[in-house]
């Protein structure tokens, strides 16, 4: 393994890892918000953590890109995405199993007011948040790799691969895919 290799799998942790404390953070605040307001029940207002999510994951593959002259690849651009979010995730459902735990009355209110409120418990509740992070923060870097201006796929970096016609002839002008 090459020592850019090792750099840039060190620096893609580093740049996940601070986006995604970051949009904890911004979870967490809204989380707060949101239970002081007493407005935590209202369904339709956990689409603004979508927006947090996404404003995250659009910054930290931008960081990725700045810091990479410029130049970041399709695929990067997913797992920079991913992994923002999977941080950002795991860490917020820590978070929300430990206020749970330990503050029962929003756990008791969850019960009594969702519809399948009765089999939830502070494991199942929090694990469907981190899952519904994660799957959400890969939809959006998805989509956001298709916005963000990426490095052009057309050659391959082995070059092309000699492929055989209908009649058996070998023509090796056919990239790889």
């Amino acid at each position: 393994m090459r020592i850019r290799d090792l750099w840039e799998k060190y620096h893609t942790w580093e740049i996940t890892s601070i986006y995604g404390t970051i949009v904890f953070l911004g979870l967490t605040v809204y989380f707060f918000l949101m239970y002081a307001v007493g407005t935590i029940h209202v369904t339709e207002l956990r689409f603004v953590n979508l927006f947090i999510l996404l404003a995250g994951i659009y910054f930290a593959i931008k960081q990725y890109r700045r810091t990479h002259l410029g130049k970041i690849s399709y695929f990067h651009a997913l797992i920079v995405g991913t992994s923002t979010a999977a941080i950002a995730s795991s860490t917020f459902a820590l978070f929300l199993f430990l206020f749970l735990q330990f503050e029962g009355n929003l756990m008791e209110s969850i019960k009594q007011n969702e519809q399948i409120g009765r089999y939830l418990n502070p494991y199942i509740a929090s694990f469907a948040v981190m899952i519904e992070g994660i799957f959400s923060g890969f939809g959006l870097s998805y989509l956001l790799s298709n916005y963000v201006i990426t490095e052009n796929a057309n050659m391959p970096m082995g070059g092309m691969i000699p492929m055989a016609d209908g009649d058996g002839h070998y023509k090796s002008d056919t990239p790889r895919s």
